[in-house]
């Protein structure tokens, strides 16, 4: 056995630690500009000066080590702020502001916050306001507009007098770099805490993953408060990339950024692709800069697949991934592979070992119906003030997905369904997801979800919740006749039931909680 032990200096040498990221690729890229956030842009070097002066003021300010929330919507300010949290070794607590005063409050008092960095703008919603003064905590207010009042101080002030220099802070692999909640659809969210180290590698692997070059200009569509898009922005970043930064998504917009910023890879949901190229203008944009589209958290009907290639871009890639094995886990190229349908999740990342499994832990051959888990470096420390649970959601020594898959015979993996999604009617399994996609393959379908509802004689029966495209008529009649054509007979829904919207997280997963309360009577009484 060889035992080294270690100097301060000797482990500031080899160190994983996320707020080197930055500082890395501003020693590479410097004048580079790495965010384009409407007309403001920071190079690299100013986006490390600027996050190291807010490192500075974090480890002056607050308890070395404890956790700082942020409630932000995407702006520049904010990408300074995660890595100048990261820089001063303080947890990041990132918060979904699209949940109500309730839930933001239980989940910065459950992961014990310190001090918060918010929005003006949310600051300034009474219920916030009342929530965030009940509170207490110190506030740092980004994007302010004037002189902010009380114990609030604006991010601006903060970073003045600080020094440019990176934080010398000791930071260890396993250290923790954020809590992360989980959407916490089926009860209370859940804490998910990573390390620099497996947040580090994911985001490595992700610059072979989304094959990041440094003359690329990259999307930042969806919330930066969510993993997915976190992990693209920070790999992006660690590769020298430039990122244009949007607070929300609007389809005008990202057409006219495409051609204005020569935008080279965009990143979103398949509803942002089809809303997209739904507009008139999409007719006759330029679109020769982009050389890649990734979509995530939805399947993609062929038809939307065929379009975008078509149209946009040939090279389409699917990624998946969780929050608790911070993504990427899986890659699958539709077209590229050759004749699988739409609901493949195709191959693990390069740093992700996959298996199939079922309920007792014994792992499944190929072609076997069961959970899909994982394994690798990427997986969280677990969930905070919860041994319980991350027990469960990582016994037998895999990370446990909640997802049921199996591998065809070129070793791709198709996804099945959520098991929690799984319809149960008349002693059959029917994947909810199969429902969905043959759905979503009308032409008047916006959009589609399948639950199962309480059936007095099939246990559950499936129903169909369907959005159905602006001025294209289409009966429920005529739905169940295009159902009947394409699914075996206790696959068809029971009922379908048309809607102007459905319910969704911030980042377009479906709620389908919300529509099970909602339809639970359909067939009862």
């Amino acid at each position: 056995m060889i035992n080294i032990s270690e100097t301060a200096e000797q482990k500031r040498i080899g160190r994983v630690a996320l707020g080197d990221m930055v500082h890395r690729s501003a020693q590479r890229a410097g004048d580079h500009i790495a965010l384009i956030d409407g007309d403001e842009h920071l190079s690299y070097t100013e986006l490390d000066v600027q996050s190291s002066r807010f490192g500075h003021f974090l480890r002056s300010a607050f308890p070395a080590g404890g956790q700082i929330a942020t409630l932000c919507a995407n702006s520049a300010e904010f990408v300074v702020a995660i890595n100048g949290i990261h820089k001063a070794g303080n947890v990041w607590v990132p918060v979904n502001i699209m949940l109500g005063a309730e839930e933001i409050g239980y989940i910065l008092r459950h992961a014990e916050t310190t001090a918060i960095v918010a929005d003006e703008e949310v600051c300034q919603e009474p219920k916030m306001a009342a929530m965030l003064e009940e509170l207490g905590l110190p506030l740092i207010v980004t994007r302010a507009g004037g002189e902010t009042g009380g114990a609030a101080r604006a991010f601006s002030v903060v970073l003045r007098g600080q020094p440019d220099t990176l934080p010398e802070v000791e930071i260890d692999a396993q250290r923790p770099a954020l809590i992360m909640y989980t959407s916490g659809t089926t009860g209370q969210p859940k804490g998910v805490v990573h390390s620099h180290g497996s947040v580090h590698c994911a985001l490595i692997a992700n610059i072979a993953n989304f094959g990041y070059r440094q003359d690329d200009v990259v999307t930042c569509l969806l919330p930066l408060f969510h993993c997915g898009q976190h992990n693209a922005a920070a790999a992006a970043l660690a590769a020298g990339a430039s990122i244009v930064i949007s607070r929300g998504f609007n389809p005008a917009q990202l057409i006219a950024d495409i051609s204005a910023q020569r935008i080279s890879m965009v990143i979103g949901l398949p509803m942002m692709y089809r809303a997209t190229l739904a507009l008139p203008a999409a007719a006759s944009a330029d679109f020769s800069s982009v050389r890649r589209c990734v979509y995530a958290m939805a399947p993609m009907p062929q038809e939307l697949i065929a379009e975008i290639r078509a149209r946009i871009c040939s090279d389409l890639m699917l990624v998946t991934g969780q929050t608790e094995i911070y993504p990427l886990t899986m890659i699958y190229r539709p077209g590229a592979e050759g004749g699988q349908s739409a609901n493949y999740w195709g191959v693990s990342s390069p740093i992700v070992e996959t298996a199939i499994m079922d309920d007792d832990g014994r792992l499944l051959p190929q072609g076997e119906v069961g959970e899909i888990v994982h394994r690798g470096p990427n997986v969280m420390l677990g969930y905070f003030k919860d041994p319980e649970a991350t027990a469960e959601v990582q016994k037998f020594g895999w990370h446990h997905t909640g997802d049921i898959g199996r591998f065809d015979a070129c070793g791709q993996m198709q996804f099945l369904d959520r098991k929690k999604d799984l319809i149960k009617t008349g002693g059959e399994n029917v994947a909810s997801i199969k429902v969905e996609s043959t759905i979503l393959g009308h032409p008047a379908v916006a959009g589609a979800a399948a639950i199962g509802i309480p059936h007095p004689h099939w246990d559950e029966a499936v129903c169909a919740v369907v959005v159905l495209k602006p001025d294209v008529p289409c009966s429920e009649a005529e739905l169940e006749t295009w159902c009947r054509e394409r699914l075996g007979r206790f696959e068809i829904p029971k009922a379908i039931r048309f809607v102007t919207e459905l319910p969704t997280t911030a980042t377009g997963k479906l709620r389908k909680v919300a529509l099970r309360r909602e339809f639970e009577g359909l067939f009862i009484g």
